[in-house]
């Protein structure tokens, strides 16, 4: 079942403490006028305007999330696999599962993905996966933003059907759903993909001006296979390929990082690396140099994963991970600031989807994605510092009313353009057929 909302052409949110994370700008109490898909003016006490109004005292009105790596359809698998290595979780539970997935389940399992998304404050998200029609499917019904990728394995022979089908994803979607897609070419990974395909890809990539999106350095298995094909890292084995210099490239994860990796990923043009914190330390990965990318430069966005590995795809979590990890990483707890994080589940992360003039940040003509957060809650006061508040004690279910392109998605908790029982019933039922026996 398919649900539809009408968009106002005009919102007005009225009396929010407005965190525009706008570098330098401070919060303040305010309004916000939507304008079709845009922010046409903020600021204290706007003009009232015909439309609908969201009376929103007692609330922070930030830029929805910005979720830069995830696989949604593995939401399906959830608390499934959990407390294993990661090539055992690969192996023996994962990708058999992944087998029996159709593209009705593909369907299912990103709409969940992208209630749960909804409901938790992100407003787009990068993914890669495949079926990317059924994926990008359920975002143009449900009103969220997202960039998305045709995952492409390289080390078995397919006759090129991976590759056809990544461009056929780039050929049909990108730009649609009122601008809400936009698309990526995928090889998954290194030690996935050998020098001729992610040559092939990156000349693609090119043709088609589009950015590539790419598993990097995840685990220390990963470098000693590329060490041992190649006599390098991973990072250096891309840089060798051409895949750095390629205008925009997205990186996911980034662990297993040496010193002249990160002086290669100085030079990328474009993009930088997702951050998957909470992924990263339940599969005991380890923590990634965060602090010294950005102090070098390079520009970082948060990640939850697929919802296999992370369980789940709450970004306020990521957030709170991404900072603790970097305090305890450096032995200095003043090191990494919650301003910081917060800026990497926004500004970060619209920067890495291509994003970075439209999305991310609360100013006039930039895209309505909003979300708003009920403080009335003890959790939640006293209210200090917001950035603090937001980036340590907040939680996905924190969120109020959830705004993309200008259009209401969520209001009050109730999902608009998904109908949850019915939602809820599927995931079940697939997820049961899926699992069984494994």
């Amino acid at each position: 079942m398919k649900m539809m909302t009408q968009a106002s052409d005009t919102i007005m949110i009225k009396g929010a403490l407005i965190v525009s994370m706008v570098p330098g700008e401070e919060p303040y109490e305010g309004d916000i006028a939507i304008k079709g898909t845009r922010i046409e003016a903020m600021g204290p006490e706007l003009s009232k305007q015909p439309g609908e109004c969201i009376h929103a005292r007692g609330m922070i009105a930030m830029p929805g999330l910005i979720n830069a790596h995830q696989h949604s359809p593995m939401s399906l698998l959830r608390g499934f696999s959990d407390d294993l290595k990661l090539m055992d979780w690969l192996d023996r539970k994962m990708l058999p599962a992944e087998a029996r997935m159709t593209p009705e389940d593909i369907y299912w399992g990103a709409k969940l993905a992208i209630a749960e998304m909804i409901k938790s404050g992100t407003t787009a998200f990068a993914d890669m996966y495949i079926h990317m029609n059924e994926i990008a499917e359920a975002v143009q019904e449900s009103g969220i933003r997202a960039s998305l990728t045709r995952g492409v394995i390289g080390l078995e022979d397919d006759g090129g059907r991976r590759l056809r089908e990544a461009i056929d994803l780039i050929d049909r979607w990108s730009g649609k759903a009122e601008g809400r897609i936009t698309t990526m070419m995928g090889p998954h990974a290194p030690y996935t993909c050998p020098p001729a395909m992610l040559k092939e890809v990156l000349k693609l990539a090119e043709s088609k001006r589009v950015p590539i999106h790419i598993h990097l350095a995840e685990t220390l298995e990963e470098s000693a296979i590329i060490r041992e094909r190649y006599h390098c890292t991973p990072t250096q084995y891309l840089h060798d390929c051409g895949l750095l210099d390629h205008d925009h490239i997205l990186l996911a994860h980034g662990v297993h990082l040496q010193q002249e990796d990160i002086h290669l990923l100085r030079s990328i043009r474009g993009g930088g690396i997702a951050h998957n914190p909470v992924s990263n330390l339940k599969l005991a990965c380890g923590i990634a140099p965060i602090t010294e990318l950005l102090e070098q430069g390079v520009s970082i966005g948060l990640g939850t994963d697929g919802a296999g590995s992370a369980t789940t795809l709450d970004m306020f979590a990521e957030v709170r991970a991404g900072a603790w990890l970097q305090k305890l990483a450096s032995g200095d707890p003043a090191r990494f600031r919650a301003r910081q994080a917060l800026a990497m589940s926004t500004t970060g992360g619209a920067e890495l989807l291509g994003l970075g003039t439209r999305v991310g940040q609360l100013e006039p003509g930039r895209m309505a994605d909003i979300i708003l957060l009920d403080l009335q809650q003890p959790h939640l006061q006293p209210l200090h510092d917001p950035f603090s508040l937001l980036a340590y004690a907040a939680c996905g279910s924190d969120v109020h009313t959830t705004i993309v392109n200008g259009r209401v998605l969520m209001r009050e908790r109730q999902l608009l353009t998904i109908d949850e029982p019915e939602l809820l019933q599927q995931a079940a039922v697939r997820a049961k057929r899926i699992t069984a026996g494994l």
